[in-house]
């Protein structure tokens, strides 16, 4: 390890200069287009850094670690390793921008040649120090690297960190050789990664050990199938026909559904994707907002970067802005999928007043770069008078910095990731939960001022003041709300205070108070970091998407009784299995009983997720047989009844769910067995069949 005497400078100094040369060195890259001598400048600097006398201190000890089966230590399991420190905070949508490049970093360099990421978490909100809300969000965003709840900010402070997200890349014996700030560093990533794993080879310096790693995401609940991190709610349709349209953010999918939770329509699929099509053939990657104009469903499709219509008449998922790439555009003014987008978080429709009509507009919450855009549907006249072509889809709130400074010019106002909309019709304007500053804001539509609500802080600078605290305007605080819904019969804003726990009422003054919510996720008054609100005037209720408890909820306005909606997905719709496996077999037409267990075979770098559930359950079964168990573990076997019968053929089919691991992910794999059953007077009673599973 790095020495620990006679230190010339701190690592916090160090870590510093540091920053500033690759700074330097990114700007003679970017000038440099020849990749070698790219390689040769990177090799230089690395060099140059590899036999500094600092080392990044240890992990503190007792710091509570995820996706692994032990904590992680410098010393103990990071030595001979090029690591990737990334410094996060769930919450930080610059933070989930750069998940992606640390995904295909992973899949390009192993933990065997010599690579290690690991998040080192570090809380902004109070709310993100706790554990299990950490879980939820590796869980939710399907991080499969090593995490460590570094909740005292120890390794922060030690190593001079000051941002989120930062990177920092540790060589072999953990000394600092690079520091990125901030998002959009991916070629330099695999750039410093692809050098300093060869330079260090080359000393014998790489070690090709494993890492004890266990990914967690088998400690998600079973009903994950049904809906998993639902992010948004909407309604549409008339008072007995009012239907409820769902965001399943996890699962990738829009659901349309009854109040009495039973799904109508599935739109989408499990696997990410960005595909057109029709119901089953699209597919969505973790989408948010949803709204309802006419016969389509406008959908916020986050990490696609785009916005989606359902066209509920014809069953069909179309694209009408962005092209599934992250876009850094401030302005805007492009037409349908030319127009790039970054991280769209809700939307919502508002009628739009001109020359004596209206005309709907598509408001988009654009988390990714801090403003508010609009997709104007016909030809509109906007602000100023200036002209909008159909389909045109541009910027009208936010200048693009992060900061909670509110302005009577809409393009001069700062926002801090707007995360939720409603549109206050009757008000000419739309309250938007800015979730960094932890405030409700709002625009005025006639014109574009933004002006403050409820929480945060009069300095536009300070996204730190946070709380949970009932008052009116200023002082009243929030912790990153993410929903909001405008009640036209109350003259009210519905709020989920989303790290508080809490749903609760602003009215347009700024009196803000607590209706619903113990300020913790519990079972009593039951939310966990709700994150999607609607309020329906047929119903006389609020519904909430109650994110971390992979659940809908309503509340009836006029007793506060609190349900969670049993969603009910149609029996042909579930996640499809990957292979179907038949066998056959021969068995009585006297009472018998048929013994059917299963012996897993695993390709080489396949294995059990230790502690994950393995589980079958009987899909299809004659009517007069009887099984035991309709399920059971995959160690235990399936165990039938046969009344006496006649010589026939009759199938039973059996679904097993099963998690697998490989060296540094977690795997659901979904199998379908079909058993052809044909009955003999001649055949035994007893019969028992143990089948090999292969799992590949």
């Amino acid at each position: 390890m790095c020495g620990q005497e006679n230190k010339k400078m701190s690592v916090q100094d160090k870590v510093e200069i540091l920053t500033q040369e690759c700074l330097q060195l990114r700007r003679e890259l970017d000038a440099t287009r020849d990749s070698k001598e790219k390689e040769k400048l990177v090799l230089k600097h690395i060099k140059e850094w590899a036999n500094a006398e600092n080392c990044v201190n240890d992990f503190q000890k007792g710091l509570e670690w995820f996706n692994v089966s032990e904590e992680l230590s410098i010393t103990q399991h990071l030595t001979g390793k090029v690591v990737a420190l990334d410094f996060f905070t769930y919450c930080c949508i610059n933070c989930m921008h750069i998940l992606p490049d640390l995904d295909a970093l992973e899949k390009k360099f192993s933990v065997q040649d010599g690579l290690v990421v690991i998040g080192v978490h570090s809380a902004k909100f109070s709310n993100e120090k706790d554990s299990q809300n950490i879980l939820s969000a590796v869980q939710r965003y399907n991080i499969s690297h090593p995490v460590v709840n570094d909740a005292k900010l120890s390794m922060w402070r030690d190593i001079g960190i000051s941002c989120w997200p930062s990177l920092v890349i540790l060589g072999p014996k953990a000394q600092p050789l690079v520091v990125l700030v901030g998002e959009g560093h991916r070629e330099e990533l695999f750039l410093y990664t692809k050098v300093a794993l060869s330079y260090f080879k080359s000393l014998d310096q790489i070690s090709k050990h494993d890492l004890p790693l266990k990914p967690a995401q088998h400690l998600l609940p079973i009903s994950r199938d049904v809906l998993l991190f639902p992010g948004k709610v909407t309604t549409f349709g008339e008072s007995y026909g009012e239907r409820i349209v769902v965001s399943d953010t996890g699962n990738n999918r829009i659901l349309v559904m009854k109040y009495d939770g039973s799904v109508e329509d599935v739109i989408g699929g499990y696997s990410p994707g960005f595909k057109d099509g029709n119901y089953n053939e699209a597919r969505f990657n973790a989408p948010q907002g949803v709204c309802v104009l006419e016969d389509s469903i406008y959908v916020a499709d986050t990490e696609n970067h785009a916005i989606r219509q359902i066209n509920m008449k014809n069953k069909t998922v179309n694209t009408i802005a962005g092209n599934g790439k992250q876009g850094h555009d401030y302005v805007g003014g492009k037409v349908g999928k030319e127009q790039i987008l970054s991280s769209p978080w809700d939307v919502a429709i508002y009628n739009h007043e001109q020359k004596g009509s209206t005309v709907p507009v598509l408001l988009i919450a654009i988390a990714g770069i801090h403003q508010i855009w609009a997709l104007f549907l016909k030809d509109t006249i906007w602000w100023k008078n200036k002209e909008y072509k159909a389909n045109t889809c541009a910027a009208i709130v936010g200048s693009g910095k992060e900061e909670n400074r509110n302005n009577s010019y809409p393009h001069a106002a700062g926002l801090a990731q707007p995360s939720g909309l409603a549109v206050a019709q009757n008000h000419k304007a739309i309250f938007f939960a800015d979730s960094e500053s932890s405030s409700i804001r709002r625009v005025h539509l006639n014109d574009g001022k933004v002006s403050a609500v409820a929480g945060a802080d009069k300095n536009p600078m300070n996204l730190h003041n946070f709380g949970d605290v009932d008052g009116i305007q200023f002082s009243a605080k929030l912790q990153h709300p993410l929903g909001v819904a405008w009640d036209d019969a109350e003259n009210v804003l519905y709020v989920a205070d989303t790290y508080n726990h809490k749903i609760k009422r602003l009215d347009p003054s700024g009196n803000c108070e607590t209706l619903y919510g113990a300020g913790k996720p519990t079972k009593d008054h039951q939310f966990n970091e709700p994150s999607g609100l609607a309020v329906s005037q047929r119903q006389n209720v609020i519904i909430i998407a109650d994110t971390n408890n992979h659940c809908i909820k309503v509340i009836k306005k006029s007793n506060h009784s609190i349900t969670t909606i049993p969603v009910k997905l149609p029996k042909d719709i579930g996640r499809p299995a990957e292979k179907v496996l038949k066998f056959s077999t021969e068995i009585s037409t006297q009472q018998s009983e048929l013994t059917i267990s299963f012996t897993p075979k695993f390709n080489a770098d396949l294995k059990f997720t230790p502690e994950a559930p393995q589980k079958w359950s009987l899909d299809k079964l004659p009517m007069s047989w009887m099984a035991e168990a309709k399920s059971g573990s995959i160690e235990t076997p399936i165990i039938i009844k046969l009344p006496q019968g006649t010589e026939t053929t009759d199938k039973i089919s059996a679904i097993l769910n099963l998690i697998v691991c490989k060296t540094n992910e977690c795997i659901p794999k979904k199998l379908q067995v079909i058993f052809n059953v044909k009955r003999k007077a001649d055949a035994p009673t007893e019969v028992k069949e143990c089948e090999e599973i292969e799992i590949k």
